[in-house]
This record gives C-alpha cells, sequence and structure tokens, in this order.
C-alpha cells in the first residue's frame, strides 16, 4: 500500500506535530510541525524538512546550522493526526545548541536544567 500525505489528519491550519527521535537510543529530540508538502519533500529527499510557523516558509533541518537530520523511519500515529521522525541527528537538535529541545524538567514544583548545551 502506497503512502498518501493528504491521509493524515491535519489542523486547521494544514499542520501536523513531527517528533524527532534520535535512530537508536530513542531519544526524543524536539517537536515541529509539518504540512503535506513538508511531508513528502522529506520522504523524497531524506532530509527532514518542516514547515516553520514564525517565517511561514519550508526549513530543512540543518540547512543553516549545519546541525542536519537524516530520515531513517517516518511513523504515522493511529489517529493519523502526529508524526514520529526518526532521525539520525549530526549535532544538536536545538537551537541553544542542546542535543534536545526538551532540557527542563519540573522537578518538586521548580524548573531544572537538566542538559548543557553541546561544545
Amino acid at each position: 500500500m502506497s503512502f498518501d500525505p493528504t491521509t493524515l489528519k491535519f489542523d486547521h491550519k494544514g499542520l501536523i506535530p513531527a517528533i524527532a527521535q534520535a535512530e537508536g537510543s530513542g531519544e526524543v529530540l524536539m517537536m515541529a510541525w509539518m504540512n503535506a508538502e513538508a511531508v513528502s519533500r522529506t520522504l523524497t529527499s531524506g532530509r527532514v524538512t518542516y514547515w516553520s510557523r514564525s517565517r511561514q516558509a519550508f526549513w530543512i533541518k540543518g540547512e543553516t546550522s549545519g546541525h542536519v537530520q537524516e530520515l531513517v523511519e517516518l511513523r504515522v500515529d493511529c489517529d493519523r493526526d502526529c508524526l514520529l521522525v526518526i532521525v539520525r541527528q549530526t549535532g544538536p537538535a536545538c537551537h541553544t545548541m542542546r542535543r534536545s529541545c526538551f532540557y527542563t524538567a519540573v522537578q518538586g514544583g521548580e524548573e531544572v536544567e537538566v542538559m548543557q548545551p553541546m561544545e
């Protein structure tokens, strides 16, 4: 059965959340948005492409930073309204230079930074 991105359940803005996960370790790296064209571009090129809501433009991860996400596998959740993008990440995934965007934990009611920027 061939994959048709238009069968995904996009929100009212035509977007779907995409969670990037590191191949092998399963570490959650980041969450960003895709539209149908970004999904198609990702599958065609093998370079993960998101939709930037602030710039209203496509964003190929690592295009300017060099912190590339190479597509390993794209998974669709059971409701078809969220994507899991399994990637080979080069360098940090977060613009703060951390491996993951999820570097703040809530512990005992306090925010704690649990990950330092990569050198």
